[in-house]
């Protein structure tokens, strides 16, 4: 980095506040969590959702061994989805994120007790994804409180 460049980050740095929010991120990181979205919602609405919510024979027989039956598998299987679309919608991201992260610690629990740790691997894999997707959009957490806010004031 040149001089020039120091002093003006080291000035920007130096200028923001407590209060203030940080620097937006790069083109390549925003670029690559958004990429990192797609991922997620592709395989939270395909893979996963998918099974539970047509009710293939593998996940009944699944939720049925957790079980709660065939009403949880339907939940689940719309949490999912309903969280892959909201990964997708920029002001949802954050929540979506943050809520498939719930789901996917939920499921960690129970493959650990139900399942003996048969699949524990998988709700971590993702759970990590997850939680830098939550962490990246959490601005847009803000921005959902004031639109709810607004929408709600009227």
């Amino acid at each position: 980095m040149s001089d020039a460049t120091t002093t003006v980050a080291a000035t920007t740095t130096a200028s923001r506040g407590p209060g203030d929010a940080p620097a937006a991120p790069g083109r390549r990181v925003r670029i690559t969590v958004r990429a990192l979205q797609i991922l997620l919602a592709l395989f939270f609405a395909v893979p996963s959702a998918g099974p539970k919510l047509v009710g293939h024979s593998s996940a009944a027989e699944s939720f049925d061994r957790i079980g709660f039956g065939d009403w949880f598998m339907y939940l689940v299987g719309g949490l999912e989805l309903a969280g892959a679309i909201a990964l997708l919608i920029p002001v949802l991201s954050g929540v979506a994120a943050l809520a498939l992260g719930a789901l996917m610690a939920g499921a960690f629990f129970t493959q650990l007790t139900v399942f003996d740790g048969g699949n524990a691997a998988t709700p971590l894999t993702l759970l990590v994804p997850l939680v830098a997707v939550a962490w990246s959009r959490r601005h847009h957490n803000a921005e959902l409180v004031a639109l709810v806010r607004r929408r709600s004031s009227r």
